[in-house]
């Protein structure tokens, strides 16, 4: 391993916090008993509100960030991993309790990654990162949850709330895939046809959804994926089917939600929370198991931005202001 290697160091000293791509060593890393080379990251909305100011999430400073990365591993004292393994690592509180991914190196629990399946490569990983593992848990809670675990009826008619983002658009492609008609709802009409593209049939503007919701509305959806939160979740609430399922990821546009029980206790319709942090190893596993079989990298790539970590400290103010679409990820060597 490099005795010298570069990373993003944010810290705070009363009111003043920086970000800075430093070089340091190996004493820097403190956590974990697995080493690994890092070859990409990701930027998630959470990785933005962290190299904003720490969004109360980091404890420590120092810090490195990065909620998510993949790479090799050279050197392991965890049993289940040994040199050469090739992993990935999102959630379990990496880049907030622990040193993230936005590192050429990285030391974490052995517990807190998964080895990378055959079907993907290291860098198809992160063009899913956090954001594509959330959108496929949240694709498969909306029909297959319904469909197979409640032995419910075929969710054919979805609604994707944010659909320009990375967790929204991923989640686009993927529900599409499954054989649901999207609608897609976006604040930007510049992306309605790489939307299209993905798989939508139709296209919302999110400012149709933004206004005060009625306790239950004409039922238009079998299921929803909803990754902005505030009053568009209400407005979505209240056109859901009877039994639909909506997976809700997300607070983009607000925490609040000001709804009724109506849509739950008339129609039967569930609010299904979607924790990509605290997913077990197995549920891990099989989502990423899963993940080759649903997605069109080649289409995918069509979103994706490659940056290197210094470009990374001008690209996640505008992501903060809703001027981003698709996907970064973060070539640590680039």
């Amino acid at each position: 391993m490099s005795e010298n290697f570069k990373a993003l160091i944010i810290n705070q000293d009363g009111e003043n916090f920086t970000r800075e791509v430093k070089n340091i060593n190996n004493e820097f890393l403190k956590h974990g008993d697995v080493k690994v080379k890092v070859e990409y990251s990701s930027l998630n909305y959470k990785d933005a509100l962290i190299l904003k100011n720490g969004a109360r999430l980091v404890k420590e400073y120092p810090h490195i960030p990065g909620v998510d990365f993949s790479g090799k591993v050279v050197e392991s004292s965890n049993a289940k991993f040994k040199e050469g393994d090739e992993i990935i690592a999102t959630g379990m509180r990496i880049g907030e309790n622990f040193y993230g991914g936005y590192s050429q190196y990285a030391k974490v629990s052995g517990e807190s990654i998964i080895k990378k399946p055959d079907s993907l490569s290291l860098r198809q990983s992160m063009v899913l990162g956090t954001a594509g593992f959330t959108a496929l848990q949240c694709a498969f809670t909306t029909k297959q949850t319904r469909e197979v675990l409640l032995l419910g009826e075929k969710v054919n008619d979805v609604i994707v709330t944010g659909a320009s983002g990375g967790v929204g658009s991923i989640a686009v492609m993927i529900l599409s895939k499954m054989g649901c008609s999207v609608t897609a709802v976006t604040s930007k009409d510049e992306n309605k046809e790489y939307l299209n593209a993905l798989g939508a049939k139709n296209i919302v503007k999110t400012s149709d959804l933004s206004g005060e919701s009625r306790p239950l509305d004409k039922g238009l959806y079998d299921g929803a994926v909803d990754t902005v939160g505030g009053n568009v979740l209400a407005k979505v609430l209240s056109h859901i089917k009877h039994s639909g399922i909506v997976a809700a990821c997300g607070n983009a546009s607000s925490i609040k939600l000001n709804t009724t029980v109506m849509p739950f206790i008339i129609r039967g319709v569930k609010l299904w929370g979607i924790d990509s942090v605290n997913a077990s190893v197995k549920r891990r596993e099989f989502i990423w198991n899963e993940a080759s079989k649903l997605i069109d990298f080649k289409k995918l790539e069509e979103s994706i931005k490659e940056i290197g970590l210094e470009e990374l400290l001008d690209i996640y103010p505008k992501m903060l202001e809703g001027k981003t679409s698709g996907r970064y990820i973060i070539n640590v060597n680039k």
